[in-house]
């Protein structure tokens, strides 16, 4: 469903981008943040992808659904379950909604994922510019 996209791709590589930067940031600021936990939300985090083209069902909203059911049949418990699927359904934007420490992490590193500064596509795209990451930070 991508495939065709001009703007950010949600496929693997942006999740292992998400988990890895996550991770990062976790490890640096000393959160003591589980990392199966951290990887496996920053893993599953844009499954409801599919939703959203083809039902316009927001992806946050259907991947907590979504990675419920992965979760369940691969031995996850249910805090565990509870923890990642929150942490997906609270990692989009909205600058009002409190967040745990995984959503947080979860949120910001899908956001320093983007990279804006060398999209061909980046007049177009309908994020604000103070949103967009035209740098590399350190």
């Amino acid at each position: 469903l991508e495939r065709d996209r001009i703007f950010c791709k949600h496929g693997l590589q942006h999740c292992l981008d998400v988990a890895r930067i996550g991770y990062i940031l976790i490890l640096e600021e000393g959160e003591p943040l589980d990392k199966e936990l951290f990887y496996s939300a920053a893993l599953l985090h844009d499954l409801g992808r599919v939703a959203q083209y083809e039902q316009e069902i927001p992806h946050h909203e259907a991947g907590k659904s979504l990675a419920a059911l992965f979760l369940e049949k691969h031995g996850f418990s249910q805090a565990e379950n509870d923890i990642i699927c929150e942490a997906i359904g609270a990692h989009r934007h909205n600058a009002k909604l409190k967040r745990t420490p995984l959503a947080e992490y979860l949120h910001r590193a899908d956001r320093l994922s983007r990279n804006c500064f060398m999209c061909s596509a980046k007049d177009r795209c309908n994020w604000r510019e103070e949103e967009k990451n035209i740098r590399i930070d350190a």
